[in-house]
């Protein structure tokens, strides 16, 4: 330990750590957080959000370039995000450490629709994202994009990610006690987008298609929905002819499709 911090590059590093120990209280905080996470190990975008139960993210702050605003942070955050996977670990209590998209994921994440429209479309094939519990209803999420821009993300840059964990975790804490309150009253006005999906199939699929209209949506194979529903996995299949037969659709494709036309629909209703 003695010899890796009387390293000339572990000064320069201390160095930055105290900068941004420094910049924990103030207003870009963020923006000073992902310079430093960005020295470290390069990375495409990032995105940092607030997430308050199912209601939508706030986003705190980005670094998307307008001509990819709407498909990077509008689309995610006006529809996309139910079917994110890093949502439902938050939603399912996930609150702390550095976690890597695939392990997360369903099995067939990269197969799924919203793979292809979110990820694939903005050039993006992994994440790291740091997750934060600041307060008993708000968790903050880090979301580090690797895509074409970057060098592909390694075993070793992810250990170092994991290490960095707690110490991101006690300076978002400290930034949200001085800054969190200029969100609060955001974060109440942030709608739950969960009716539509609760909705959606409503009077047309029983409970128990709509559950597995979810699975599918959100990347799961017909093996792993039958895991997570406690069915067999004919018994899934048999229940997925059937929805695609009540909501006139042919294909996963399809499916996502209108799911997403129905999000929309209650979103412009709601609003």
């Amino acid at each position: 330990m003695l010899e890796l911090l009387a390293r000339a590059d572990s000064l320069a590093w201390h160095q930055r750590l105290a900068r941004l120990l420094r910049a924990s209280a103030a207003a870009d905080f963020p923006l000073q957080l992902d310079r430093c996470l960005r020295e470290l190990v390069p990375y495409d975008t990032v995105l940092v959000n607030a997430y308050r139960g199912r209601r939508r993210p706030l986003l705190i702050h980005d670094d998307y370039p307008p001509q990819r605003r709407v498909q990077g942070i509008e689309r995610y955050l006006s529809e996309a995000y139910l079917l994110d996977p890093f949502f439902t670990a938050v939603s399912e209590g996930l609150d702390q450490g550095a976690h890597r998209l695939h392990e997360l994921a369903p099995d067939r994440f990269e197969a799924s629709d919203y793979y292809q429209r979110y990820y694939r479309d903005l050039g993006l094939h992994d994440e790291v994202v740091f997750f934060t519990r600041v307060d008993p209803e708000v968790v903050i999420a880090v979301s580090l994009g690797f895509g074409t821009q970057s060098p592909p993300l390694t075993r070793r840059a992810t250990q170092a990610l994991r290490h960095l964990a707690p110490l991101v975790e006690v300076l978002l804490a400290d930034y949200w006690k001085w800054q969190g309150g200029q969100f609060q009253q955001r974060l109440e006005e942030q709608e739950p987008v969960e009716a539509a999906f609760a909705s959606f199939g409503a009077g047309v699929l029983t409970a128990r298609e709509q559950d597995i209209v979810r699975l599918l949506l959100a990347g799961h194979s017909t093996k792993s929905a039958a895991r997570e529903l406690d069915i067999s996995d004919g018994t899934v299949k048999v229940h997925r002819k059937h929805l695609y037969q009540r909501l006139a659709v042919s294909s996963q494709s399809q499916l996502f499709r209108l799911f997403l036309d129905h999000v929309a629909l209650v979103s412009r209703q709601r609003g």
